[in-house]
């Protein structure tokens, strides 16, 4: 081949090589672009300081949260502000968007109920943050001498709140303290005036467990009837002229019931308010049949037979349906124990920022964790390692929470609850001691006092069998129902009818569904993720177009600089002009 042949060959090897470069350049830059448009988003930024945030809402929960606002003030200068006007003052605030959070017992739309109560247009995701039992605090002597070892039966405490029992001195009560003459003097039911998860609770209850007691007091208050039952209530109805005293707040019913005039007077309150005001609360009788009071132990174990939402795709994820808790038959139950939640904004939207996320992750890792420890010494109950794994899924949704805060390790969680030999275990349930051979129903009372007044003991005051203070524990539940721990009455039978005559679907309804049963969880499709290159959308375009241009233009302008060329010419030597000797 000739020299001047090789050259040509040479000079076209070249120019193809330029061309195809040009041109898959081109098509990459196409590709990124695409890519860059489907890519997954990034995850929300990390706010980079500790802003003030504000919640509203659960009294129940109060004063836990009063002393782990005051922990992170102290320690970390975190600046939380909270006001506790009542579950559905929480609700209401945060579906408005004028707090940043919002603090409940109960969801939106409560099953069955007649009371307004839709989810919010904004972002939202429940998370538990304490357990807790709602106690019965009463202001009740005889003989000038404080009664602290009171006992009532579900049904009595049903007659009493519905107007049925209206003195103390009534067999009803009677039969529930064999060894003490009650006096007889006027009941005063002391209940919420403002919207109340505590009431909601109650009612939840009554309806599910008292049926008849709680319908027939619906045409008395006139409320109508909610799928022929009476509805449940945030709001507790009263007969004018009946006796009750209606007061705000858990610090007004619980303040009121603590006063010297208020004889005779009981109300439905959190077990930490009896605690700090140094009153008694009544034991209440379980499906074990014991007598017992919401101590940590006590909830822990009744709060065993809870069910939860475990469906993670659902808007109620980790909310709870607590009748298996009101028929567990293990003897250290405290039939009215529950959970309470807060209420976490999951959008940038209604003034919420990336800071006050960074501020709300760090706020919620630490009352899971560390706050956790505090629960019983503050009246609650720690909750277990199941619902601390679950509540720290809904945290991470926070925009701007920082994952090195809200990523913790359960093991070095410090939460009372946690098993070493059983992860999915409650080692504080396990742990809880039987009750008394006295505290059974029966002839035989303790004499031990309870709640703020438990160095405080009752001598007996009427016949009866040897009261005990001390000796053999209650048994567990039976084979039947599981052992300790045990699932027990009140389930559906194979026709959707529950031991109680209500339907279960009745319980759940629409809404948040209270009392609707775990849903069964689907397998989520699985999908092929695209490359996620940080591009950002109008990065992106921008490059996919430059990348069509590079491969449509550059070829053409590349062939017509060829054309200028001698033939024989390489690309990137001295340009070689006609008529040159050295181009012959």
């Amino acid at each position: 081949m000739t020299g001047e042949r090789r050259g040509r060959a040479t000079n076209a090897r070249h120019w193809t090589t330029k061309r195809t470069t040009a041109l898959l350049l081109g098509v990459a830059m196409m590709m990124l672009g695409v890519f860059g448009t489907i890519a997954p988003p990034q995850a929300a930024a990390v706010g980079t300081t500790y802003v003030p945030i504000t919640g509203s809402g659960s009294t129940w929960s109060e004063n836990a949260l009063a002393a782990w606002i005051r922990n992170v003030w102290g320690n970390h200068q975190w600046k939380i502000e909270y006001s506790g006007g009542g579950s559905t003052q929480g609700r209401t605030d945060f579906a408005n968007g004028t707090k940043d959070f919002g603090v409940s017992e109960i969801p939106y739309g409560i099953a069955n109920s007649n009371e307004a109560d839709r989810r919010p247009e904004r972002g939202f995701a429940y998370m538990p943050i304490v357990a807790g039992g709602t106690a019965f605090m009463y202001n009740l002597s005889i003989g000038g001498k404080r009664v602290t070892n009171l006992r009532l039966s579900g049904d009595t405490v049903a007659k009493i709140f519905t107007g049925v029992i209206t003195r103390w001195n009534d067999p009803a009560i009677s039969a529930d303290n064999p060894q003490l003459a009650l006096p007889n003097i006027p009941i005063v039911p002391v209940v919420r005036s403002d919207g109340s998860g505590a009431t909601a609770q109650v009612s939840i209850w009554l309806r599910q467990e008292h049926t008849a007691v709680w319908d027939a007091y619906c045409p008395k208050v006139g409320r109508p009837m909610v799928n022929g039952h009476c509805g449940v209530t945030s709001n507790y109805p009263t007969v004018p002229g009946s006796g009750f005293i209606s007061k705000k707040g858990s610090e007004g019913v619980s303040g009121y019931v603590a006063q010297s005039y208020a004889a005779g007077a009981i109300t439905f309150v959190e077990y930490s308010y009896a605690l700090n005001s140094g009153f008694p609360v009544a034991k209440l009788l379980n499906s074990g049949g014991y007598y017992t009071e919401p101590t940590a132990a006590n909830v822990a174990v009744g709060l065993l037979q809870a069910h939860i939402n475990e469906d993670q795709t659902s808007p109620d994820y980790l909310t709870q349906d607590l009748r298996d808790v009101y028929t567990n038959k293990d003897t250290r139950t405290y039939p009215l124990s529950s959970y309470s939640y807060i209420i976490l904004p999951t959008k940038l939207e209604f003034g919420f920022t990336e800071n006050k996320g960074k501020t709300l992750g760090a706020f919620g890792s630490y009352f899971l964790c560390d706050g956790q420890r505090q629960a019983e010494v503050l009246g609650y109950s720690p909750m277990p390692v199941n619902l601390v794994l679950g509540a720290q899924r809904q945290l991470k949704k926070v925009q701007g929470g920082d994952p090195a805060e809200t990523g913790f390790a359960v093991k070095d969680c410090n939460n009372p609850t946690l098993d070493p030999n059983d992860p999915n275990g409650n080692a504080l349930a396990k742990g809880a001691p039987f009750p008394k051979a006295c505290d059974k129903q029966g002839p035989v009372q303790c004499s031990d006092g309870t709640g703020g007044a438990k160095d405080t003991s009752t001598a007996p005051s009427s016949g009866g069998g040897a009261q005990g203070t001390t000796g053999g524990g209650g048994q567990a539940g039976s084979s039947a129902a599981g052992g300790p721990g045990g699932a027990a009455g009140g389930s559906a039978d194979a026709s959707g009818v529950g031991s109680d005559g209500l339907g279960v679907d009745e319980l759940s309804g629409s809404g948040a569904g209270v009392n609707a049963r775990p849903a069964i969880v689907a397998a989520n499709p699985q999908s092929i993720p695209a490359p996620d290159l940080g591009l950002s959308a109008p990065a992106a375009l921008l490059l996919g177009g430059a990348g069509i241009v590079l491969a449509t233009v550059a070829p053409p302008l590349l062939s017509r600089r060829r054309k200028r060329l001698l033939p024989g010419a390489v690309p990137g030597s001295v340009s070689l002009t006609r008529g040159s000797p050295l181009a012959r």
